[in-house]
């Protein structure tokens, strides 16, 4: 068992006495373990944002029915989450343990939706879920109590996968997509160098343009391969992230979890398209420009800090479950509510880029980088590279304020300071608010030239409303705290 394992072990442990009959309170520690673990995850598999965002989410409805199964203040999701149907429930009189019944669930949602991932992350999180199995059965529960536990948490984790083969996902994959062409649309022409890793470490991938999911071919192995392409094979539920192609055109056909359609949430339209300087989309593009002018060092950092890269960090889909799961200690958030918060924002970050990428491809609305390039200045670049799916609605500003909204709603406003970058080298960074957060995440992709500010501003509507309705349509969450 490795230190980290031990440490939660102990953690868990920590505020039980010897001999005690009946087990404490389920640690909201264990909520935060899982978040904090699936972030990891989604980092090491290098998972794109729409992909990594309905993991998250089904993960975190597997964790949360666990424990409402055994919890009876907890309402259940069935019937409320779109594809939920009945799920297995406690038999009437029988004692069950909810951390045992929600790491069973976990971890038979994992081992069906994660059976492709790396030995690396299967051993992870196995051990995690093994420890704390551990940490409860070592608490002198009854045996049948223990048994009891894990055969329905695993009933409830095979019932939430079964959800998740109805919603569209696989008829996603592996479809040929072109997009449109024609003045003002969308195309990928990123250069090349974007898609080369600078430095080549431990941990930093090599990119190479012919083979840009870092997939180890056969015939083409070696030990330099080894080490650059960290080999993952190709699979249906884990696709490595192709940043040379396009990322997930046919996503708003992906069930969405809380909304009752991907478009409910309505936006406005973009502007024509036109090249006439007193135009909106010119006027758009010279504020990129301007801003790009007049960057300063903060402004920098700021978009270098919001950037989420995919293999880097957990991509935007993580990055609101990560916030969330800082606040289940700062908060002091007993379990059911750590349980709630994350499934409420995992669901509203996954509805948030079903809705986006909806839009995103029903406008095929052209990059900053090509407009400018075209139009205004012909080697112009942006501070980051431009992201391989159409401009508008911006994704990170709806997924931040899709999350943000969630926060807020469950827990309140008012400052936090948000850690989750650390690892990668960024400073602790301090806000006033979750929403003055969100705002800043949007503002980011402008100083980093990949966004219109109209695109920003859309995003921010649409995430808005999306984290607004699943508060109102989960169960119990009718209205703000």
């Amino acid at each position: 068992m490795s230190h980290r394992f031990r440490s939660i072990l102990a953690l868990l442990l920590g505020a039980v006495a010897g001999g005690c009959a009946r087990a404490p309170e389920t640690d909201p520690r264990m909520v935060s373990e899982w978040m904090h673990t699936l972030y990891g995850v989604v980092r090491s598999e290098r998972i794109g944002p729409p992909v990594a965002s309905r993991l998250l989410a089904y993960l975190s409805i597997a964790l949360y029915e666990g424990m409402a199964a055994a919890t009876p203040e907890m309402p259940t999701l069935a019937g409320t989450v779109n594809g939920l149907g009945p799920l297995p429930t406690a038999e009437p009189g029988e004692r069950y343990d909810a951390t045992l019944v929600a790491v069973a669930a976990e971890r038979a949602a994992l081992d069906s939706l994660m059976v492709a991932a790396l030995p690396s992350t299967r051993a992870t999180l196995g051990g995690l879920a093994d420890s704390l199995i551990a940490a409860r059965t070592s608490l002198g529960l009854d045996p049948a109590v223990v048994e009891r536990s894990l055969a329905l948490g695993r009933q409830i984790g095979n019932a939430v996968v079964a959800a998740s083969r109805s919603d569209g996902f696989a008829g996603t994959r592996g479809r040929p997509y072109t997009p449109p062409s024609g003045p003002g649309l969308w195309y990928n022409d990123s250069p090349g160098a974007v898609f080369t890793a600078q430095n080549v470490s431990g941990i930093t991938d090599f990119v190479g343009l012919d083979n840009p999911a870092n997939t180890l071919r056969p015939g083409a192995a070696s030990d330099r391969g080894l080490v650059l392409d960290r080999p993952k094979a190709g699979n249906a539920e884990l696709p490595a992230l192709n940043i040379a192609g396009v990322t997930e055109p046919f996503w708003n056909e992906v069930r969405p979890f809380m909304l009752r359609t991907w478009n409910e949430c309505q936006i406005a339209d973009p502007p024509p398209y036109s090249t006439d300087t007193a135009s909106v989309l010119y006027q758009q593009a010279r504020a990129v420009v301007a801003a790009q002018l007049a960057l300063t060092e903060d402004e920098r950092v700021t978009a270098l800090y919001w950037a989420d890269n995919p293999g880097e960090t957990a991509t935007p889909a993580g990055r609101w479950v990560a916030i969330a799961s800082q606040m289940i200690s700062e908060r002091q958030l007993p379990a059911p509510e750590a349980a709630r918060l994350f499934a409420a924002t995992s669901m509203a970050v996954a509805d948030a880029f079903i809705a986006g990428w909806g839009y995103k491809f029903q406008y095929n609305l052209i990059r900053p980088r090509t407009y400018i390039r075209r139009v205004i200045d012909p080697a112009w670049e942006p501070q980051i590279p431009t992201p391989p799916f159409p401009e508008y609605p911006a994704g990170h500003s709806s997924q931040s304020a899709a999350g943000a909204t969630i926060v807020v709603r469950l827990l309140g406003d008012g400052p936090f300071a948000d850690s989750t970058s650390v690892a990668i080298g960024h400073q602790v960074r301090h806000f006033k608010s979750f929403m003055e957060a969100a705002d800043e995440a949007a503002t980011s992709r402008l100083y980093g030239g990949i966004h219109f500010p109209m695109g920003n501003a859309a995003g921010g509507v649409l995430g808005r409303c999306i984290g607004g309705l699943v508060v109102d349509r989960f169960p119990g969450l009718d209205a703000p705290r």
